[in-house]
């Protein structure tokens, strides 16, 4: 038969208070959502189920102390019922309102937004305006959307807790409140200027600094500049879409050139190439073949020790006389 109270690290002489304050150091202690161990978990709220009811504890020290009296398996000797009301308090405090680990995890979500970047915009670094649409606090009702009134379902926590499972084996799952949207409120009389929205969409500009040699893909995050959202302001998520400039396209750390050229072009020995840096003057091959690219050494993208290089794509355009 288990020991119950040496399961709660208490005496037999504890009081209720005692039993209640143990337990719930040892439940946020083990629990599996804090990376606890389940199994332990579970024992520490059978204890619980039996020593904070003072029937069944009653009924659990006479068989304590009378061993032969009858054989509960080590188990549950009350059919595995739940004492859920002081429980359900507990589990509350855990995971909501006096929470020391949820309220505090909560974030708005971010925003995401994609911007266009030049090849040579990349290659040199720029410092570029953009402009989005951002849902900023309403000034009229100071974000709140109307007069709030705290949800009954959630009592104000924006998740309700539900048990599932039986017997031993169930669990307390956090799930987000339906009756307020996960808000934790509803709005009564609702503000006339956002609707009872909170938020009033703008037109948002800000100079984002983008670093040499950025690539398609990649992201700049810009803190507290993304949309007002339940009471709280998300970061902007800037997504790099590289764009062909000026003839010019990034692989890698190479600089590729989209060179074209007439018949008269052909006829001459040289051709410049409008290169980031300044111009190229670049020799015309003697074999001039469209199928291979000519390469420049080192006159690529800088991207710390490595250095790529130029390659220019050789294409011929003219206009016949018919």
């Amino acid at each position: 038969m288990k020991n119950y109270y040496e399961i709660l690290g208490i005496s037999k002489e504890a009081t209720q208070e005692e039993i209640k304050k143990a337990y719930r150091k040892l439940a946020v202690q083990h629990h599996p959502d804090k990376g606890g161990d389940e199994a332990r978990f579970k024992e520490i709220a059978e204890a619980y189920d039996i020593l904070g009811d003072e029937s069944k504890r009653q009924k659990y020290n006479y068989q304590l102390d009378n061993p032969f009296a009858g054989n509960f398996g080590g188990g549950n000797p009350f059919g595995g019922g739940h004492h859920f009301g002081d429980m359900d308090d507990i589990l509350n405090q855990m995971f909501g309102g006096g929470n020391p680990f949820g309220q505090q995890q909560r974030r708005a979500p971010e925003k995401l937004i994609e911007v266009e970047i030049g090849v040579l915009e990349s290659y040199n670094g720029i410092n570029k305006q953009i402009s989005y649409n951002k849902k900023n606090p309403c000034n009229s009702c100071s974000g709140k959307g109307g007069e709030r009134t705290s949800c009954m379902t959630c009592s104000g926590q924006g998740v309700v807790m539900q048990r599932v499972g039986t017997g031993l084996f169930t669990q307390v799952v956090r799930t987000t409140c339906n009756s307020c949207s996960g808000k934790g409120f509803n709005i009564k009389n609702p503000c006339s200027s956002c609707s009872g929205n909170g938020f009033k969409e703008n037109v948002e500009s800000l100079v984002i600094t983008f670093p040499k040699n950025i690539d398609n893909g990649q992201m700049l995050r810009v803190n507290q500049k993304g949309d007002f959202v339940n009471g709280m302001i998300g970061d902007l998520i800037i997504k790099v879409k590289l764009v062909e400039e000026k003839g010019f396209e990034k692989l890698n750390n190479d600089l590729v050139y989209n060179a074209f050229f007439n018949l008269d072009d052909l006829k001459k020995d040289d051709f410049e190439i409008p290169h980031p840096t300044g111009k190229l003057s670049v020799k015309l091959p003697k074999e001039f073949d469209t199928q291979k690219p000519l390469r420049l050494k080192q006159k690529g993208f800088v991207n710390n020790h490595n250095i790529g290089d130029l390659y220019i794509k050789l294409n011929v355009k003219y206009t016949r006389n018919v």
